[in-house]
């Protein structure tokens, strides 16, 4: 199993339009972050989670011939609003895209693409919304996917756990009853925003401190923006096992 990481950025991406900070002036790969999104590949089983404004252009760069569903964490324009790119899997295999959301998220994603749900026109994307919860368990052929509820700022959004994996961005909080389900997981992605507090985020020192509750054999940080630091300047901070994520990182297990 393996979960490439299409992109580790926030929702304005680094470089950030029109920002000559030392990040988003960097010429060090590892600062330059498309939005967040990440691939999971199970055998012949494709699943992307979340669908951003940089969906081609991460299909493209991962090479992805075929996705099998899609998995949205929640509503935000940075996690859903690449949709419309995935006509061509439609046009590939002839039939609509599955998509996994909350009641919430399918109900904003009708209201934004509701081009999409109207009467069947050539040429447009077509998607089959599958509505989840935090309690939801869903299999793809031998693969299953747990859903884990979590807190980005007051609004619940998801989290994923397979296997010995878990994947959580925009977390704030967790509440005690979600994080049971993380614990064990030998591996964990978590975002981070920044080095100082934010409403809806979590900082890196309280990522690193709930890392350090759940044990992880090792975490990597994402959803990062450029006021985090340069990685060369932040990666000397990080505790043993921890390491800042980056666009294309490939995780195996």
């Amino acid at each position: 199993m393996k979960l490439t990481l299409l992109g580790t950025g926030t929702s304005q991406g680094i470089p950030v339009i029109g920002c000559d900070c030392p990040v988003c002036a960097s010429s060090d790969p590892l600062d330059q972050r498309l939005r967040s999104s990440a691939l999971l590949i199970d055998g012949d089983t494709n699943i992307l989670i979340d669908a951003g404004p940089d969906l081609r252009q991460q299909m493209l760069r991962a090479r992805v011939r075929h996705l099998d569903a899609i998995l949205l964490t929640h509503e935000h324009n940075d996690h859903v609003i690449g949709l419309d790119d995935i006509r061509p899997f439609n046009f590939s295999t002839g039939h609509p895209m599955s998509v996994y959301a909350q009641d919430r998220v399918a109900a904003d994603v009708r209201h934004r693409f509701a081009y999409i749900f109207g009467d069947p026109v050539p040429g447009l994307p077509r998607i089959e919304l599958h509505i989840i919860d935090k309690d939801s368990r869903l299999h793809f052929n031998s693969l299953e996917v747990q859903t884990i509820g979590i807190q980005h700022g007051r609004l619940p959004i998801l989290g994923f756990r397979f296997g010995e994996m878990t994947y959580l961005t925009d977390v704030k909080s967790i509440p005690p009853d979600e994080q049971i389900k993380i614990t064990g997981s030998r591996y964990l992605v978590i975002n981070a925003l920044r080095q100082r507090p934010h409403t809806t985020h979590l900082s890196l020192s309280e990522a690193l401190d709930l890392i350090g509750r759940l044990r992880p054999e090792h975490a990597w940080i994402t959803h990062i923006s450029h006021e985090m630091g340069r990685a060369a300047d932040v990666l000397p901070l990080l505790p043993p096992g921890v390491s800042l994520a980056y666009d294309g990182l490939e995780i195996e297990w």
